[in-house]
C-alpha cells in the first residue's frame, strides 16, 4: 500500500486537491483501460467537489459512477446520497444514464438490495469468482466516530469479509455499504476529511496501535494507493 497524507489550508484547497487527484486518476484509467470507475461518498464535504467536477469538460461516456454506501431511503428522499450527487453533478452533465449505477433502495429489504447491487457490480466488472473487482477510485469520508462508508464502530458490517456489499446500521437506520475488503481492492482510495471535530478520531486511526472495530477507518488498507486529504482544522496535529 502506498499511503499519502496531505494537510490542505482550508476546505476550498481540499476540494481543489481532490479534483486534481481525481482528474489525474481518470486520465490514467481511460488511457489504460478505456473507462474510469469511481465510487462516491455522501455528506457535505464532497458536495463542492461534485459541483467542481460538473464544471469540467470530460469524456462522460467513459465515466461510470457507483456509490460506496447509501441510506436505505427512496432515491428522491432528501437523505439520499444519490439525490445529492445528481443535483450537484450528474444532472448537470451529459453522462449516459447507463453509466450511473445507483444503489437499489426500493427492494423488499436491505439485504436483498445489497445482494442485488453486488450482483450488478460482479456483472459490470465481469468478476463472477472469488476475486474482488477493482474500482479506479473509492472516495470516502470519515465521521467523528471514525466510521467510513456505512461501516460503523462495533457493528456486524465490520465482520463481513467475503462479500462486496453489506448492510450497515447506524442507531437502527439501515444503510447499504461496500465492505472494507471490497474498498481495499480499489486502485486508489481517497479520504476527504474536514473539521476540528475529526481530530480525536484521526489520532486513533493514525495511531500505531488501536482497535479496528472501535475506529473502523483503520480497516481501510487498500492494495493500491491510499490518500488522506485533510483540511487544516482536521489535520492540525498531523502536520510535521
Amino acid at each position: 500500500m502506498n499511503k499519502t497524507v496531505e494537510v490542505l489550508p482550508d476546505q476550498p484547497a481540499l476540494v481543489a486537491r481532490a479534483l486534481e487527484l481525481i482528474l489525474s486518476k481518470l486520465e490514467t484509467a481511460i488511457e489504460q483501460r478505456g473507462r474510469f470507475t469511481i465510487a462516491l461518498s455522501g455528506g457535505s464535504t464532497p458536495k463542492p467537489l461534485y459541483e467542481a467536477i460538473a464544471n469540467q469538460k470530460l469524456p462522460w461516456d467513459k465515466i461510470h459512477i457507483f456509490w460506496g454506501d447509501e441510506r436505505y431511503v427512496p432515491p428522491d428522499h432528501h437523505d439520499s446520497n444519490e439525490l445529492m450527487t445528481r443535483r450537484a453533478w450528474l444532472d448537470r452533465v451529459d453522462i449516459p444514464a447507463a453509466n450511473i449505477h445507483p444503489v437499489p433502495t426500493l427492494e423488499a429489504n436491505p439485504e436483498l438490495a445489497a445482494a442485488k447491487y453486488e450482483q450488478h457490480l460482479k456483472e459490470f466488472f465481469n468478476s463472477p469468482g472469488v476475486e474482488f473487482p477493482s474500482l479506479d477510485v473509492v472516495l470516502l469520508g470519515m465521521g467523528d466516530d471514525a466510521h467510513t462508508a456505512s461501516l460503523f464502530p462495533h457493528t456486524e458490517a465490520l465482520k463481513v469479509r467475503d462479500r462486496l456489499l453489506t448492510v450497515g446500521n447506524k442507531n437502527g437506520n439501515l444503510r447499504i455499504s461496500f465492505t472494507y475488503p471490497f474498498i481495499n481492492s480499489a486502485r486508489s482510495v481517497i479520504f476527504l476529511v474536514a473539521g476540528a471535530n475529526k481530530r480525536p478520531a484521526l489520532a486513533q486511526v493514525f495511531a500505531p496501535v488501536a482497535d479496528d472495530f472501535t475506529y473502523p477507518s483503520r480497516l481501510i488498507q487498500p492494495q493500491g494507493e491510499l490518500w488522506w486529504l485533510l483540511d487544516a482544522a482536521a489535520g492540525l496535529e498531523l502536520q510535521h
